[in-house]
């Protein structure tokens, strides 16, 4: 992959909360690397460091430790890059526009006390992006553009539905024009019924503007749906990387096996026959040493607590974090 293609590339992110000897680490030595124009999966159980990753990217909180690169060419340059994790909140904010959010309760990001017309407006005048007529021009198409009418602008949050909600949301992230958003579990507040609409919604707006996007989620099914590539997490590091068909189809890593077969399939005939996650995930602030799964994994051996598990490239665009990788080349 070269690197003009590559829009954020992330490498060795850390955030802990806490001092002492035992911090809670929320995200421990995290890599990875979204590409222009994909939209790339974050997968894991609760507690995994999914959507701390998420505010981490949009500096809504700061990193203990990492780097986090980002290249926009219209914005820094031809060839320029600027390293997210360095900057201060001040350096950071004419960024802001290009690096956006789509929070997972929608209700609860909405100001009740504004009508959408506000919250849409605030958004525009903040980044100086429309004025006077132009700006209501501007909200009436933002509305259109999510499946939303241009009436609505005159109404308040709680006059909505959970899933119109989630579209102003996605409008106000869109108002600023980004070209890259995090949808932080964006579905899991709504009806299954309403989920579908804006998995579509999110699908059409990625190809008509061409958005690069990290889809947080723990619902399989749409991931597989909606993404190019998946990255799993399990207990704030990162277990297997590989583009979505080959991740689904054949799974390296024992996490990444047990999470896809406890997924529910329609069919009982083709469930996997893997062994189902047993016990509860270790506090992030006393982890397992070596492989931080050995204490759930079925197939552990020695060699997983005494030392950690590198991430390595096992096939051409699939990574693993699994001691059993050299186990099965030792003739």
């Amino acid at each position: 992959m070269s690197t003009p293609d590559i829009l954020l590339d992330v490498q060795g992110l850390s955030k802990y909360f806490g001092a002492g000897s035992h911090p809670v680490r929320a995200v421990d030595d995290v890599s990875f690397a979204i590409v222009r124009g994909e939209t790339l999966g974050l997968v894991g159980e609760s507690g995994s460091g999914k959507s701390t990753i998420g505010r981490l990217l949009t500096r809504l909180l700061d990193p203990t430790a990492g780097q986090m690169v980002y290249r926009d060419e219209a914005q820094l340059g031809d060839g320029q890059a600027v390293d997210l994790a360095t900057l201060s909140q001040a350096q950071y904010r004419p960024l802001r526009s290009k690096i956006q959010i789509i929070f997972q309760d929608p209700y609860a990001s909405l100001n009740p006390r504004m009508r959408i017309r506000q919250v849409l407006a605030e958004a525009l005048d903040t980044h100086g992006l429309a004025k006077g007529a132009q700006r209501l021009l501007r909200i009436h198409a933002l509305l259109e553009q999510v499946g939303l009418r241009s009436e609505h602008a005159e109404r308040f949050p709680h006059e909505f539905s959970g899933g119109q909600r989630q579209r102003i949301g996605i409008a106000r992230a869109l108002a600023v024009e980004p070209n890259f958003i995090v949808a932080d579990e964006p579905l899991s507040a709504l009806d299954v019924s309403i989920q579908a609409q804006v998995v579509n919604l999110l699908g059409e707006l990625k190809e008509q503007l061409q958005l690069t996007m990290l889809f947080i989620s723990h619902d399989l099914d749409v991931v597989e749906y909606l993404c190019d590539r998946v990255v799993v997490l399990y207990l704030g590091r990162v277990m297997e990387i590989a583009p979505t068909a080959a991740l689904y189809a054949q799974p390296q890593h024992p996490y990444t096996q047990a999470l896809l077969a406890a997924a529910p399939i329609p069919d009982p005939a083709q469930r996997r026959q893997i062994p189902l996650l047993h016990g509860d995930v270790p506090s992030p602030a006393n982890p397992p040493s070596g492989c931080v799964f050995r204490t759930r994994c079925p197939h552990a051996i020695d060699l997983c607590a005494s030392a950690a598990t590198p991430l390595r490239e096992v096939r051409p665009g699939h990574w693993n974090a699994c001691w059993r990788n050299d186990l099965k080349s030792t003739p």
